[in-house]
């Protein structure tokens, strides 16, 4: 029998499954799949006087992928019953196949994640090809969903509450050897050739086995591993479990809460009620907005950034083998041990050759931190450290496919090192700027060829931060957006591509974010309930606290940078209430930030940071009303509606690069699903109407112009 996801077949006695789902290069659990899963489970009960053995298995590289979630990114609120049905639906089938009373084998011959994963569990017997590039895993919590499919109940049965947690609160991925070593995999192959034959020769032996026809939580002797929550260690942990999470997720993602929630529920109770248990809070999830801003920005948007979709088409993939960094100063040294630990040949400049060694000594202290764990061998430290030049001399850079500058953010400095380094390039190489508030088409006047001069914006820590943001220059030209594309891949991280402007997209959002901090320390809202608002609204620290981290003195001279050069245009400049509150922080009352000693925090040596106790008697205004919803929008508006303008002006050209930008470059709440999905899941005129309010209160920083309200609607996703 053929469906369009699944074939049929029965032969000697073994029922065959394989999931087949035509046009798609993955099996999902479509509507369709569904269906055909019907039809499935009752061939198998009609069959089942003629069976020996049920074989799952896959006719495509990977076993199963997992949930159709563009069906979710549609559903309703009103849909929850629907949706519970239709899980229901889904595990009866799974029921069927694995209560015939005979035994049933997983054949993974790739990944199985998700719903995958809960495919595989059906098998009283997981057989797995034993390659390390394999994951399996319930990757749900990540996307604001929990396993809804026998994936919590299944892997708590199996491991225990308190092994169990990791896999499902933590959404732990793991390959086929740890699989084998917690037990839910039970044999490995070396090839997928070898599945079948095994398949069957475990199907020979457990012939009159009943035990083997059985999943564990089945059997007469069955007992939660490290016992149920009535036992009284177990108790103790559940007890504080609850609070430990809310710290984590500070009440802003329902998805860990209920996956909690149905782990000890349904450890309470048979097997049956616990899967009806799973499947009532997983329906709730699927209809709720948080899941679906974060099925939209870290499914959807994530894969069309790996998928190269704002990569120039047409031009052949890229691979720079040697590249050189200017500046080894806390960037340049980040960029030069993100390089050489992924293979590049890299040459660091400084002025002298004691600058650049101890910007090479960076990549030594990362290093040496995995050797001292036993994450890294002294040979592989040894052979990144190698691919690290460091130098004084403009002559080693000869041949470079690619230089970097990662100099002070002087326009002049800029141009003297780009002018000395361009001439070393490989035929055809192509030069970058990291800067990251200067536009790229001014300092590419001092470049011999503007059409290959880009800007490549990478975020600090550069170990430790995923986004690098290309900035196309009005002369970039194609081929040097994508290769610079293919370098930030090749790094293993997530390129967004922008057009040119002052502070590009994510400095020019970010900064509105922490002068809108500013501005309400300004007006006499006391700090601390500007940094705690900043922290319950999701973002990952308060304002002010950032404002401290990243120098108040590099805001200040950014804002002195920008006041002359748009003096020399003829255009006016006006600072805003913020900055003019940080102007005044620097230069009358000489604190500069963290580095310079302190800022609007305070740091003891050996004790914790606190907030400047003369920020309450110089700016906290007693009779002030405020309330907590209003800061909080305030710090989350003001940076959706900046987006949402660098939308309408093209300097995003995307809703994903604006998305991942958001959430990878400055922080913006992951609930949200980013800045622009901010919008679209609170919905577009609950947006505009909200944007009004606080305009009327706060400023212009909240206005909507027409041309932005257009592009809002222009952009928005469909499923």
């Amino acid at each position: 029998m053929i469906t369009k996801t699944i074939r049929y077949d029965l032969t000697n006695g073994i029922a065959t499954i394989s999931f087949d789902e035509q046009g798609s290069p993955v099996n999902t659990m479509c509507l369709q799949w569904q269906d055909d899963m019907d039809t499935i489970a009752a061939q198998v009960v009609k069959d089942r006087a003629q069976i020996r053995g049920i074989v799952l298995a896959s006719t495509k590289s990977t076993f199963f992928a997992g949930a159709d979630l563009k069906g979710v990114m549609r559903s309703t609120a009103a849909d929850g019953p629907r949706v519970f049905t239709e899980i229901e639906r889904i595990k009866r089938n799974f029921r069927t196949i694995e209560t015939q009373g005979v035994p049933v084998v997983s054949c993974l011959n790739g990944a199985a994640l998700g719903g995958g994963w809960e495919v595989a569990l059906v098998g009283h017997h997981r057989i797995a090809v034993d390659n390390p590039k394999i994951q399996f895993g319930l990757p749900e919590i990540t996307l604001g969903l929990i396993p809804g499919g026998g994936g919590i109940t299944k892997m708590t049965r199996v491991l225990g509450l308190l092994a169990a947690q990791p896999y499902i609160l933590e959404s732990k991925l793991f390959g086929p050897e740890e699989a084998l070593k917690i037990g839910v995999v039970h044999e490995l192959v070396a090839t997928p050739e070898e599945l079948m034959p095994r398949a069957l020769a475990f199907i020979d032996a457990a012939q009159g086995q009943p035990e083997a026809c059985l999943h564990v939580w089945n059997r007469k002797d069955y007992k939660m591993p490290g016992g149920t929550p009535s036992n009284p260690k177990i108790a103790g942990m559940l007890s504080v479990a609850p609070a430990v999470l809310k710290q984590k997720t500070r009440g802003l993602y329902p998805a860990p809460e209920a996956a909690l929630a149905a782990m000890v529920e349904g450890a309470m109770v048979d097997f049956d009620t616990a899967m009806r248990i799973e499947s009532r809070y997983l329906a709730s999830l699927m209809v709720s907005p948080v899941a679906k801003n974060m099925i939209n920005t870290f499914f959807f948007n994530l894969n069309a950034i790996k998928g190269g979709q704002s990569r120039p088409k047409d031009v052949p993939r890229y691979q720079p083998k040697k590249v050189g960094v200017l500046g080894a100063g806390m960037m340049g040294s980040g960029i030069a041990y993100a390089q050489a630990t992924k293979g590049i040949s890299t040459v660091l400049k400084d002025v002298s050759v004691e600058a650049a060694e101890k910007g090479k000594s960076y990549s030594t202290k990362l290093t040496q931190k995995r050797v001292d764990k036993g994450q890294m061998s002294a040979e592989k430290q040894q052979d990144i450290l190698n691919l690290i030049t460091p130098t004084a001399s403009a002559a080693d850079l000869q041949g470079c496919d690619l230089i970097i500058e990662a100099v002070f953010e002087q326009r002049e400095l800029k141009a003297v090192v780009t002018k000395e380094a361009e001439p070393m390039l490989a035929a055809g190489g192509f030069f970058a700027s990291n800067t990251s508030t200067l536009p790229i088409s001014g300092l590419a006047q001092a470049s011999r060829d503007p059409k290959k001069f880009v800007g490549i914006h990478f975020f600090s820590p550069v170990d430790k931060m995923k986004l690098v943001e290309i900035i196309r220059g009005q002369q970039t030209d194609d081929e040097t957006i994508a290769r610079a594309y293919d370098y930030v891949q090749a790094l293993g991280k997530l390129p967004i591509v922008v057009n040119d402007s002052r502070g590009f997209y994510t400095s020019r959002t970010f900064g509105t974010f922490v002068m809108e901090g500013a501005a309400m320390l300004g007006e006499g809202i006391p700090a601390p309930v500007i940094e705690n608002a900043a922290m319950q609204a999701g973002m990952p620290v308060g304002p002010l606290a950032v404002l401290d981290e990243t120098a108040l003195s590099l805001s200040v001279h950014v804002l002195e940078q920008t006041r002359m050069d748009l003096q020399k245009e003829g255009k006016p400049f006006l600072a805003t209430p913020g900055e003019a509150l940080v102007e005044q922080m620097v230069k009358q009352h000489h604190r500069a930030g963290r580095s310079a000693g302190g800022g609007f925090y305070d740091y003891p040596e050996g004790g914790k940071k606190h907030l400047w106790p003369q920020l309450k008697s110089l700016y906290e205004k007693p009779g002030v009303e405020w309330t907590l919803q209003d800061v909080k929008d305030r710090l989350l508006y003001r940076q959706a509606v900046e987006t949402a303008r660098c939308l309408a002006e093209g300097v995003l050209t995307s809703v994903h690069d604006g998305n991942i930008g958001s959430i990878f470059g400055i922080g913006f709440p992951a609930w949200t699903g980013g800045a622009l999905q901010f919008i679209y899941g609170m919905g577009i005129e609950a947006f505009e109407q909200r944007c009004a309010e606080l305009a009327a209160q706060y400023g212009n920083g909240f206005v909507l112009n027409d041309a932005t309200r257009a592009a809002i609607r222009q952009h928005q996703p469909v499923y």
